[in-house]
């Protein structure tokens, strides 16, 4: 028997969890007042932090403070024993409080009070605790005298200071300054570390012309201890001298150092181990020796480093990582290196947690029979133990209570009554600390209150939505309602919303809507009433503003602003000129209906707006004014405007469906009227609101109008043309047509459900034009979709339904009909339409997955029945995370993530997985309501993968001859990386060499690549891969050797090598054939003949002196770089340089004046020149760039290849006319 009552009480727990939605706790509201007279159990609101420290030159005071009604009473306890305040002359209590203060002006010694102390605070409903608090005496103990002897130590070699400050509470700040007070200078190869040692990654000569001693700062006290200095002597294998320093490249070469590899001072060895607390800030320190002294990088194994979080400190040899989590867990390693080389050390971090809230137990109300609960839930690492207290007494030592039963985190209070009322703590505590909450549990008996001031007097504005307030407390919660004038039935629907804080709101408030609205608060202990006036006042509106103007600089316009408003409101009417306040100075007048400007001229140009304003609403009006400076006589010259508006509209041969409307047209402004705009307006549905009614052509001024029944219309015309809009025309006078029975339906019908359990039927309601008579209102009928089935019908005004108690998603049959005064419409077409979904109840099974590839995994499984759908099936829905990444240490997102399957299918393809990792998958089925209850969890792995591309390609050229890449690793490796291959290859604009491949290990990122080919560029294409193969390539291409600091050209798509062109290669063959024929004909015409001389001029006379005239031989000659062509034909005196490649240079040949056979010459020599070497020296030196015309003519300064380029065109096409004429017998 009592086995069976355990395990009803087991089943009444889990069922009070799950109907948590009947609980209804109570707010008390902030007035001072209520407060005051409820009971209430105390409340902790200050006390002091746990680890408190304390100054021993000052008192002590101790906080605790705690509110409640009657006010609580304090009591203390000492290291878990009742601590008696009145014993201790000492010791004292301040009045109304629970603060301790421990006096030592009397002497004393604070260190006699150190322990655990905690406060309670007590009343007749319950005991509040506060945290145990740790009561410590600050403490700033002397340095210890020790002797220093003189440290000596190679130059070159690494050293560590040690400082061991005495133990201090808290902690003293450690830094290092010399015996004269002067702070130490601290770099990467000099620096602190975090347990106040002085590190010398290597030690220098000038390291010995200080002392180091180390300080220690104490916070409570203020007070600095030195310790006795360090003095240091440097061994050195070469005396100092600065003039060698400054003039070697390599300090340390210079003092005969021997440069060495990186090595760790702190911490030792390749690997250590560090915990942190969630919350609190981690920080990782490297120190490293070497020789130069190392650089210190920060990476963090299998991803990056925690972004936003970290921070370089002490020249980068300490990480600190700030409010560390879980995720910040893992292996991170610091590098050290130098040129000499680089070593690592790993630093595992394991990250725990004290305990920490996730719901926090909460006060909690209730009023007699309520059921309630409180729920303390914390989590931490290890996972925190829950344990309960009420009234500072483990809950398993309390007093029975029928009414509470405690599960757990949670407590459950049912059917409580007066006298339950106490104050439960929760402790949720685990290795690393503890929480401590109160919440008490106060059971209320109080008759109905009215909060709100006694007669209020609210005031609207007609046709607004206004809102009347009755803010009300009791216990149990009362019931409101709403009356009007003291009679009548509970307001609520229609223009009513009445809300559960008691406020009552209307949509629309009218004319009738005037009165006394009482609000009536009842509950089972009585009841209260509250009177609120409402007075519903006419709109301010004006009625005839200003209009835009156009005046002649002198004259008096006058702006209109004619206002209605109630009267029983104060008006004010203000002006604004281009939005900011008028200035109402001499000329201006303002009026009861408009403003006058006297004198007007060009500064009173602009916008101008009539303000008119009560103190519950407003209304403007604005119009432009435009000052003309020219007389009016040229008013005809001024460019096209909008058209005036149209004026003195009429109304006439009135029927009953329609009427004709006639105005005349105003000024159309140089731009001709191309249509009028006719608008309505009516007063009952949306007065004040102007609607489009027809469109006529601007040839007219009176159109027939076609109207609806039971309209109180009103006219106005708007005239168009190519510059604009007019402004509308004053409205015409009203035309009321007779009412009669609606013609149509309401359109848009549907029905659907909102919640389980009922049906809202909607649609689009008849506009003013539809409604053909008064009292508009609705026949909303509905059946379920049975012939069998009865008719329900209702008549509503607003344009919805609410049918409830339907059964779960079944067929309706609705119609909606329109009806009003005259009579009904025509019988309504029927809709299909559902009641209210609710959740699926099954899930489905037989879950089955079948991997496809590294991407993508197939899943099947067993459809759900129909009938546990409960509403239309939308679609299989399988949620799946990324559980962890079969790689070591690789974090993971694990952010759920789902795929749709619409429709009744069994089925499906689940891709965009990631390769090599964990996952987790479950499936749902889905309605209009949502997901039903999710399938067992699915565990499956994902093959490996080809990764993704590496995370970026460096390219550097420092010099001609080599290239430096540098990557970095693929985001997503995607498996276990088995290395990196590079193809790359050269390109000089559109040709490319072959391709070639680099093979690398999976922990290499650089390569160096010596070049073949100073001039091409090259292009390159890295993947990382796998087992499965390769990834996605990621392409660069070196850059341009124009853009690098370097002396030799640069090469890019638009600068090739001229020497290598076809269409060169061909003109310098040409040029070479012609030089051929040339000589032919010089000495076949010397054979046949005789001896004749060549004169580039008829009237030159040959030189008698020549002896080559006589044999009129021809003389070719090479001319120097940087001299003039020669005049004579002595031989040159230094052998001439053998020219190699003809296509390699461009080619100007000179012919001596004098044709003639060169006896000092054999063969006949050709004088070959760049384009521009042939002219005089006094021309200027020609550039020339060809490296290999360079080595020819060493004295040719650099030429620009483009420039070059047209030159040689322009000679080359010279050269071929003169040939073509000296070919055919022309002398050139």
């Amino acid at each position: 028997m009592v086995m069976q009552r355990h395990h009803l009480t087991r089943a009444g727990i889990a069922l009070a969890l799950c109907l948590h939605h009947l609980v209804s706790a109570i707010e008390v509201p902030l007035d001072s007042n209520i407060q005051s007279e409820l009971p209430q159990p105390p409340t902790i609101t200050k006390q002091s932090v746990k680890d408190y420290i304390v100054d021993p030159r000052d008192n002590i005071f101790i906080e605790c403070e705690a509110k409640g009604n009657p006010v609580p009473t304090f009591s203390w306890t000492r290291n878990g024993k009742f601590f008696n305040v009145a014993k201790d002359p000492k010791v004292s209590m301040r009045r109304r409080s629970g603060t301790l203060v421990i006096d030592f002006h009397s002497g004393g010694r604070p260190e006699d009070y150190e322990g655990e102390y905690q406060c309670f605070a007590r009343n007749d409903y319950g005991t509040a605790l506060s945290s145990k608090i740790h009561l410590q005496v600050s403490k700033s103990p002397l340095w210890p005298k020790e002797k220093v002897d003189v440290i000596e130590v190679d130059e070159g070699a690494p050293l560590s200071l040690q400082c061991n400050p005495p133990p201090g509470l808290p902690s003293p700040v450690i830094f290092w300054m010399s015996s004269s007070m002067e702070p130490i200078h601290q770099d990467k190869r000099v620096s602190q570390g975090q347990n106040g040692d002085l590190y010398f990654s290597n030690v220098m000569l000038q390291d010995a012309q200080t002392d180091y001693s180390c300080n220690a700062r104490f916070h409570f006290t203020h007070t600095i201890q030195q310790k006795n200095p360090y003095t240091l002597k440097v061994k050195t294998k070469k005396p100092h001298n600065e003039t060698s320093l400054r003039n070697h490249t390599d300090m340390y070469s210079a003092r005969g150092i021997t440069e060495t590899t990186p090595s760790f001072m702190y911490p030792y060895g390749t690997s250590s181990s560090q915990m942190v607390l969630r919350g609190v800030d981690l920080l990782l320190e490297c120190i490293a020796s070497g020789v130069p002294a190392p650089d210190i990088m920060w990476y963090k194994k299998g991803g990056e480093l925690p972004a936003g979080k970290t921070k370089l400190e002490n020249f980068n040899k300490a990480l600190r990582i700030s409010n560390v989590s879980e995720e910040d867990s893992g292996e991170y390693f610091c590098l050290a290196s130098n040129k000499m080389g680089s070593i690592r050390h790993t630093i595992s971090v394991r990250v725990k947690a004290a305990p920490y809230w996730l719901d926090e137990p909460q006060n909690l109300i209730l009023a007699p029979g309520e059921d309630g609960r409180l729920v303390c839930r914390a989590n931490g690492n290890p996972k925190p133990a829950i344990q309960w207290l009420v009234n500072g007494e483990p809950i398993e030592a309390s007093p029975p209570n029928p009414s509470r039963e405690v599960a757990g985190d949670t407590i459950v209070f049912r059917d409580t009554q007066i006298g339950s009322s106490a104050v439960y703590q929760c402790n949720a505590s685990n290795e690393h600390g503890y929480l401590l909450a109160n919440a008490f549990v106060s059971v209320l008996d109080v008759p109905p209150r009215i909060l709100a001031p006694r007669n209020q007097l609210i005031r609207v504005i007609q046709n607004n939505r206004t809102r009347l307030d009755c803010p009300f407390f009791g216990s149990p919660i009362p019931t409101l309602r709403w009356f009007k004038n003291g009679q009548g039935n509970t307001l609520d629907g229609g223009n009513y919303k009445a809300h559960e804080n008691g406020s009552l709101e209307m949509n629309m408030a009218r004319k009738e809507d005037q009165g006394i609205y009482t609000c009536v608060a009842t509950n089972i202990l009585g009841k209260a009433e509250a009177q609120v006036r409402l007075e519903v006042k006419d709109p301010t509106r004006i009625v005839r503003g200003p209009e835009d103007q156009v005046v002649k600089r002198g004259s008096m316009p006058r702006l209109h602003c004619r206002i209605k408003h109630d009267p029983t409101l104060k008006l004010t009417v203000t002006w604004l000129k281009d939005d900011a306040p008028l200035y109402m100075g001499n000329r201006m007048k303002k009026e009861d209906d408009g403003l006058t400007i006297y004198g007007v001229a060009e500064k009173d140009q602009g916008d101008y707006t009539c303000v008119a304003s009560t103190e519950l609403d407003k209304d403007s009006a604005k119009a432009y004014l435009t000052v003309l400076a020219v007389p009016a006589n040229r008013l005809r010259d001024l460019p096209k405007e909008r058209p005036d508006r149209p004026r003195d509209l009429e109304l006439t041969d009135l029927a009953e469906r329609s009427v004709r409307l006639t105005w005349i047209p105003g000024d159309d402004n140089n731009s001709p009227i191309t249509d009028y705009i006719v608008q309505f307006e009516e007063d009952r549905f949306q007065p004040g609101m102007w609607h489009n009614h027809s469109r006529y052509p601007g040839s007219v001024n009176s159109a027939v109008l076609s109207l609806s029944p039971y309209v109180n219309y009103q006219f106005r015309v708007i005239a168009v043309n190519d510059v604009g809009s007019s402004l509308p025309s004053v409205p015409s006078e009203r035309y009321q047509t007779n009412g009669a029975r609606p013609e149509i339906n309401p359109t848009g019908v549907q029905g659907a459900g909102t919640q389980k359990n009922n049906m809202e039927i909607t649609w689009t309601p008849l506009n003013a034009t539809q409604a053909y008579g008064p009292n508009l209102r609705y026949i909303v009928r509905w059946r379920r979709r049975d012939p069998r089935g009865s008719w329900y019908n209702e008549t509503v005004k607003a344009p919805r339904h609410v049918v409830w108690n339907t059964p779960i998603y079944v067929p309706y049959e609705i119609k909606v009909q329109a009806e009003n005064d005259f009579g009904r419409a025509p019988e309504p077409d029927t809709v299909i339409g559902y009641s209210g979904e609710d959740y699926p109840k099954a899930a489905p099974t037989d879950v089955r997955i079948r991997v496809l590839n590294s991407t993508a995994i197939a899943l099947t499984w067993t459809r759900v029945h129909l009938d546990t759908i409960q509403g239309q099936l939308k679609e299989y829905r399988a949620y799946f995370w990324r559980d962890s990444s079969l790689l070591k240490n690789l974090w993971v997102s694990k952010k759920r993530q789902y795929v749709s399957f619409p429709g009744d299918r069994n089925r499906g393809i689940v891709s965009r997985l990631f390769p090599y990792s964990n996952y987790k998958l479950e499936m749902v089925v889905t309605n209009g309501r949502g997901d039903g209850p999710r399938s067992e969890v699915k565990e499956f792995p994902t093959p490996e993968g080809v990764p993704s591309s590496p995370r970026y390609l460096r390219i550097r050229q420092p010099n001609l001859e080599s290239i430096n890449l540098e990557w970095d690793h693929p985001e997503h490796p995607n498996g276990v990386l088995t290395g990196y291959n590079l193809r790359y290859q050269a390109f000089n604009g559109t040709k490319t060499g072959r391709t070639l491949v680099e093979n690398f290990s999976p922990n290499q990122t650089r390569f160096t690549l010596q070049r073949t080919d100073p001039i091409s560029r090259y292009r390159f294409f890295l993947r990382a891969r796998t087992q499965v193969g390769e990834g996605e390539a990621i392409v660069e291409e070196s850059p341009a050797l124009l853009n690098e600091a370097t002396p030799t050209p640069a090469y890019t798509k638009n600068h090739v090598d001229i020497a290598t062109q076809g269409w060169f290669i061909g003109l310098m063959c040409a040029i070479a054939l012609l030089v051929l024929i040339l000589l032919i004909v010089c000495f076949i015409k010397r054979s046949r003949g005789g001896k004749y001389p060549v004169r580039d001029n008829k009237d030159e006379h040959l030189n008698p002196e020549d002896k080559n005239v006589e044999d009129g031989s021809f003389d070719y000659r090479y001319a120097p770089v940087g001299m003039s062509t020669p005049a004579t034909t002595s031989p040159p005196s230094a052998p001439l340089p053998a020219i190699t490649d003809l296509t390699a240079l461009p080619l100007h040949i000179t012919a001596a004046p004098r044709c003639h056979a060169a006896s000092s010459i054999t063969p006949p020599t050709f004088l070959l020149l760049p384009p521009a070497l042939g002219k005089s020296s006094t021309e200027g030196n020609a550039p020339w760039k060809s490296n290999r015309a360079a080595r020819m003519l060493p004295r040719s300064p650099p030429f620009p290849v483009s420039a070059w380029k047209d030159q040689s065109r322009r000679r080359a096409g010279a050269l071929a006319s003169a040939t073509q004429d000296t070919a055919a017998g022309q002398p050139r």
